[in-house]
């Protein structure tokens, strides 16, 4: 069995995915996870530089 970098529980199987410019191999629960957190601190941003007024990307 394999264990989760994410949470430290043994998986069956584990996928690699990039978190925060490393790879990591997560269970399927922490890859959800970091997915939706990618996705809030996305949109975050986004509302920032909205009231920045800043018209760019990085």
């Amino acid at each position: 069995m394999a264990v989760c970098k994410g949470c430290g529980d043994e998986s069956d199987s584990l996928k690699t995915v990039k978190v925060g410019g490393k790879s990591k191999k997560l269970c399927e629960d922490c890859v959800d996870r970091a997915r939706e957190a990618a996705e809030i601190a996305e949109a975050s941003e986004s509302v920032v530089q909205g009231m920045m007024g800043f018209k760019g990307r990085r």
